[in-house]
């Protein structure tokens, strides 16, 4: 690397989006770091970052099956409010169809406790999950998730105009995240092929 003047993505400062000064219910940790699974949509984590662009700030909510690390669902808002999460889970609901049963692990902010949400939660049947306060890592797989989307799409990039950052999230996600990129947890596959190899149930294209 010396040899090229190549020098590697560097991680920045975390900046934290969970507000939890809130005095919603909070759910049960029903994960407790163990983020292996056996099945598809037997369990889900999800969580919310920012992303700068030149107009501001975006919010970037996604929802992660822990069985393949497949982002199932995201949605992308100029507002960090419970939309923004209840957008996410109504996208990920509609292209899997998950059963009744399913864990859906947050932290503990007030987008996931509000009643939207918990009520959307409820409908479908789902159990609601909540990483323990101040603690990241009861959600290190969406954690993990962003720092990898901001070092290999964002971080050392030209400043993008809020379209530009949705269209570079949509291709980081949809084309390269899902479909090609390797995840040791998955054997090194990409999530969709690990899921086309391993899965019972049709995977949505």
């Amino acid at each position: 690397m010396a040899k090229y003047n190549l020098v590697p993505k560097a991680r920045r400062k975390m900046r934290y989006t969970t507000d939890s000064n809130h005095k919603l219910p909070v759910a049960p940790n029903l994960l407790n770091q163990n983020f292996e699974v056996a099945n598809a949509n037997e369990a889900w984590v999800g969580d919310i970052t920012y992303l700068k662009t030149t107009e501001g700030w975006l919010y970037l909510s996604v929802l992660i099956d822990l069985y393949s690390r497949k982002v199932v669902g995201w949605h992308i808002n100029n507002r960090m409010t419970k939309e923004l999460v209840t957008e996410t889970l109504k996208k990920a609901v509609r292209d899997r169809r998950p059963p009744k049963g399913l864990v859906c692990h947050s932290d503990r902010g007030s987008q996931y406790c509000s009643y939207a949400y918990q009520e959307l939660l409820s409908n479908y049947g789902f159990r609601s999950s909540m990483s323990r306060k101040a603690e990241c890592l009861d959600n290190a797989v969406a954690e993990s998730f962003f720092h990898s989307l901001k070092v290999e799409a964002i971080y050392g990039e030209p400043l993008k105009t809020n379209r530009e950052m949705r269209k570079e999230v949509r291709e980081y996600i949809e084309v390269f995240y899902n479909r090609q990129r390797l995840h040791s947890n998955n054997g090194y596959l990409s999530p969709c092929e690990f899921e086309r190899v391993n899965s019972t149930f049709l995977v949505s294209a």
